[in-house]
């Protein structure tokens, strides 16, 4: 992250300066223009990260549980009336994070000068998201931040639930991907050779072993003889993949790849939904409007071209069409999803009537992902003993070939 240093002006036309945190000078006019400003200067400094912060990238990550015990503590302060600069610095001494106190003292310093929090929490995306950022601007012009921050401490920890519900069922198919692969490698490198040069001695040049044993054999030869070049020309690959992915065509076309491959799309999808659902729900209920809560819950969601169909609904809704007949005519989102948004359009009661359908779609995210884990693992343990047996047939039936071999030779 780029420390660049600011001019602008208010809605209001006040001018005002500082400094924020972005990844580009784009991304810094973006995160200006999200917090209401309009920029007239942005520079990057000579430094990198945020004010007084030394650290280097390394280490500026918050966890989710830091942020949520902070969110709910500062919810209690403000219930009180404990005024926000004071209740800021109060806690900025807490967290367990070095990174985490730099970036709450910034903030504390900014709320003393009289920046609104949610503009003091924008100039650093990497801690506070664009829904955290816009619940509490939505808090502080309705006055019932103690009630906003709430919210986004039982959204964070939905968040992280889900994502430790995924790396959880992800953990042993990891595990198991890296220990056949160091085992291919030993197999390969050091124990073929060695049998190789075995079955020389025994056998002799002339003798003819069977055609998977040979396979092996010249399987292993090649990895070795040939490892200076596939292995860079993988690791290359691997390098300018990743960065194409990370550009904004490369992202949706791996997205669109993702909703269209069988096992993973309905859990994608679902993990999208409940993400969508419990955002929106949550701006909308904290007042924020309907066209501002789709521009913030579409880079919410975590896929790029469920993003651009929210993106296209919100164009509908502002040219006067209703948010549910346009996700009607989704391919991603299912037929539950707008009938429950026309409910809650009649009703009046958008929010609570999505909470719902984030709590289901949460639960049927922790179910497929405990059944794909169950059908992984026994998968995974059919393809090693095929691998295992492969690997014993090619060494034990020449062996075995070899020794009957001797004993009529003698």
């Amino acid at each position: 992250m780029t420390l660049f240093s600011y001019k602008a002006t208010r809605k209001d036309g006040t001018p005002t300066s500082g400094t924020i945190e972005a990844g580009s000078h784009e991304a810094a006019v973006q995160a200006l223009a999200h917090q209401g400003l309009h920029p007239l200067t942005v520079k990057a400094t000579a430094g990198k990260g945020g004010g007084n912060i030394s650290f280097g990238n390394f280490g500026k990550k918050v966890k989710s549980n830091d942020l949520v015990i902070f969110t709910r503590q500062l919810a209690t302060m403000v219930s009180a009336g404990v005024p926000l600069a004071r209740g800021l610095e109060l806690l900025q001494h807490d967290p367990e994070s070095a990174y985490f106190r730099e970036v709450l003292a910034s903030v504390t310093k900014d709320v003393e000068s009289g920046i609104p929090m949610g503009e003091a929490f924008a100039k650093y995306p990497n801690v506070f998201s664009d829904v955290y950022v816009n619940m509490v601007k939505a808090g502080e012009e309705g006055g019932i931040l103690d009630q906003i921050m709430k919210r986004l401490a039982v959204q964070i920890e939905s968040d992280a639930s889900m994502k430790k519900q995924v790396r959880s069922a992800m953990a042993y198919p990891v595990v198991i991907g890296c220990i056949t692969v160091a085992a291919f490698f030993g197999i390969m490198f050091v124990l073929m050779p060695k049998l190789a040069s075995i079955f020389k001695q025994l056998a002799g040049p002339d003798y003819q072993l069977p055609i998977y044993t040979r396979v092996l054999l010249n399987t292993a030869d090649y990895s070795r003889r040939y490892v200076f070049i596939y292995m860079p020309l993988i690791i290359t690959g691997i390098y300018f993949l990743r960065r194409y992915m990370k550009t904004p065509k490369g992202k949706y076309q791996w997205h669109g790849l993702l909703l269209r491959m069988p096992i993973v799309k309905p859990i994608v999808t679902k993990l999208a939904i409940a993400r969508f659902a419990r955002t929106f729900s949550s701006l909308m209920g904290a007042g924020v409007n309907v066209l501002d809560a789709l521009a913030v819950t579409g880079g919410a969601v975590g896929n790029k071209v469920i993003e651009k169909e929210l993106a296209e609904a919100a164009e509908a809704v502002k040219a006067g069409k209703p948010l549910s007949s346009q996700l009607a005519q989704s391919k991603h989102f299912p037929r539950i999803i707008p009938e429950m948004l026309q409910v809650g359009e009649e009703t009046g009661q958008i929010d609570q009537v999505l909470v719902k359908v984030a709590d289901f779609y949460e639960e049927e995210v922790k179910t497929t992902m405990d059944g794909l884990a169950s059908i992984i693992e026994p998968i995974m343990i059919v393809v090693l003993g095929a691998g295992v047996g492969i690997i014993a047939a090619s060494v034990m039936g020449p062996l075995a070939q070899l020794t009957t071999h001797i004993n009529a030779s003698s």
